[in-house]
């Protein structure tokens, strides 16, 4: 199976909701982890796209490799452990994929960035411990645990993106939570989109995933 769409919006972007989305338009979505993988035995508890993605690139010469099943990713990085991986930011990865899926289409969800980095700081320690303690493009150690470098961070990965696909027709930037994000998408891709709304909200405060 060739890779049809990959999200390289943040988390908390409205990944979740992209996700949902495509599935419910018949896609085979990967979003963050594959749990159906993952087993009890070292090495195998956390199986994320991420990783999967970079091991299939430097393994196999293919960044889908490993996920033939599925043709669409919703959220592709990762923090966990000693482990912080961002293919989103990592543009040989993305030529890599171009180059093994030509007709692949990009989409990089978003949203205000007040508003998503107010929701990056109540998810799971995501912004108070987990993003100023790695090594995360645009972040440095020790950087991203005030929602004001945070929002400078969100604000320089869209603008990085935008520079980098410029008029790319493969690209599309959407804000999740515009009236018309649903015919966006669904333009983008070629494909009807039965579902859109909101999926994965923080428990302290509306938004999108």
């Amino acid at each position: 199976m060739s890779l049809k769409v990959i999200n390289l919006g943040l988390p908390k972007s409205g990944t979740t909701t992209l996700g949902k989305a495509l599935e419910a338009a018949g896609y085979r979505v990967a979003d963050h982890r594959l749990r159906a993988r993952e087993e009890n035995t070292p090495g195998k508890r956390r199986i994320f796209v991420g990783g999967l993605l970079y091991r299939g690139l430097y393994d196999h010469g293919d960044p889908m490799a490993l996920m033939r099943e599925y043709d669409a990713l919703a959220e592709i990085s990762f923090i966990h452990g000693k482990f912080s991986v961002w293919p989103q930011f990592d543009f040989a990865m993305l030529q890599a994929i171009r180059a093994c899926h030509p007709d692949v289409r990009f989409i990089a969800t978003r949203r205000d960035p007040v508003a998503h980095s107010k929701s990056i700081m109540r998810w799971n320690n995501l912004g108070s411990r987990r993003l100023p303690a790695s090594t995360v493009p645009g972040l440095p150690i020790g950087y991203g645990k005030s929602e004001e470098q945070q929002q400078r961070w969100i604000e320089g990965h869209y603008e990085a993106l935008a520079h980098w696909f410029r008029d790319d027709p493969a690209y599309l930037e959407v804000d999740v939570s515009a009236p018309d994000a649903q015919s966006q998408v669904a333009a983008h891709v070629g494909r009807d989109l039965p579902w859109w709304g909101k999926a994965n909200v923080n428990r302290k405060a509306e938004g999108h995933s």
